[in-house]
């Protein structure tokens, strides 16, 4: 017991340090005014005209960003698990490789194709073909949202397919099933825990993005996560950042809760 708890000691001390501590004092700072006193104002701003469309925009790209994962990345992982050994590694390999680098760099890297004078757009003036004019749009954004979190969704729907009893889906081909019955029926059902995980996975960092959408959005296109950085960071008011910080959680920890709640629906049925 003891060595289990000095095992947990660093575990411990790092969640203290940079989780609890960190939200107790957003926490603190979103409910409280300048003085000191106990206020819900912080919170309440989010209803501004400005503020509203920004957590619409967001929760509007986060949702398409997850769905455009979704639909590449489930027949991806499909391949994958039905590929051998060492090409599933391979392949798994180069999704991951693009996350080895800086996560700025990779978002600089997307700006410098798109721009109007961009590398893209050079190729297509090479071909005299027309030009593409996305950078500094909402497609912009939700393109480097895609690239920067397509692997999220892929690991952990490859993670479950890999691990699928491949003597359930041979019964089920064996009984007369086609293969559309059989994915729909065996398949799907068994894959829904890391659909589940991808989803989130995708969704929580899409929603509460703030760099993908500064550099591709060219400032043009303001999200929450914008109007929460420029808040701390150019106006140096804490209590109104984490005011609308608190809001933010509460939709990230709704999303999460409904996502939970319907995956142990799934996993409580039979297949």
């Amino acid at each position: 017991m003891k060595r289990r708890r000095l095992l947990a000691g660093p575990y411990l001390f790092w969640s203290v340090s940079f989780i609890i501590i960190p939200l107790f004092l957003i926490v603190c700072y979103g409910l409280t005014k300048a003085d000191g006193g106990f206020t819900l104002e912080n919170a309440a701003h989010i209803t501004t005209p400005e503020n509203l469309k920004a957590l619409g925009l967001s929760l509007l790209l986060a949702f398409l960003c997850t769905l455009i994962c979704l639909v590449l990345a489930y027949p991806l992982a499909m391949i994958l698990s039905q590929s051998s050994i060492s090409q599933s590694s391979f392949i798994v390999l180069i999704f991951i490789l693009p996350m080895w680098m800086n996560f700025l760099l990779r978002t600089l890297a997307w700006q410098t194709l798109l721009e109007k004078n961009g590398v893209i757009n050079t190729f297509l003036s090479f071909l005299h073909l027309p030009q593409i004019n996305i950078i500094n749009t909402p497609y912009a954004i939700v393109l480097g949202m895609v690239y920067d979190f397509l692997p999220f969704m892929v690991l952990p729907i490859y993670n479950v397919l890999i691990k699928l009893d491949k003597d359930m889906i041979n019964a089920a081909r064996d009984l007369g099933a086609n293969s559309a019955q059989t994915f729909v029926k065996i398949i799907l059902p068994q894959s829904i825990p890391g659909v589940i995980s991808g989803i989130t996975m995708v969704f929580v960092p899409a929603m509460t993005t703030f760099v993908i959408s500064d550099l591709l959005g060219g400032g043009k296109v303001l999200l929450i996560g914008n109007v929460i950085e420029q808040t701390f960071k150019q106006g140096s008011n804490w209590h109104l950042g984490s005011g609308l910080s608190l809001v933010l959680m509460i939709f990230v920890i709704a999303s999460m809760g409904i996502v939970n709640k319907y995956d142990k629906g799934q996993s409580g049925g039979s297949f």
